[in-house]
């Protein structure tokens, strides 16, 4: 399975949260690192993305669409986002 960046989740994330999240930083509740959205390593499958830490492997970021138009997002391993006000 390729390995992507967090780049790879911008337009989701965009759509869902209303703001471009990749360049917002996030700390990694298993390891204390801390790094950009886009710095992830993401896995897309046919179930969804996942996005893990690149320092330690942990999951950080979950992201399943249904074909009913319902999604789903979960940050397991996500101790702080960082949100950044215009």
């Amino acid at each position: 399975m390729d390995v992507l960046d967090g780049n790879a989740l911008a337009g989701r994330l965009a759509d869902l949260l209303g703001w471009d999240a990749t360049d917002s930083l996030v700390r990694c509740r298993a390891c204390g690192s801390l790094g950009a959205v886009a710095a992830t390593a993401v896995y897309a499958t046919a179930m969804g993305l996942v996005a893990r830490c690149r320092a330690c492997d942990a999951v950080l970021l979950t992201l399943v669409d249904a074909a009913d138009g319902r999604s789903w997002v979960g940050m397991p391993g996500i101790s702080a986002l960082e949100v950044r006000r215009a």
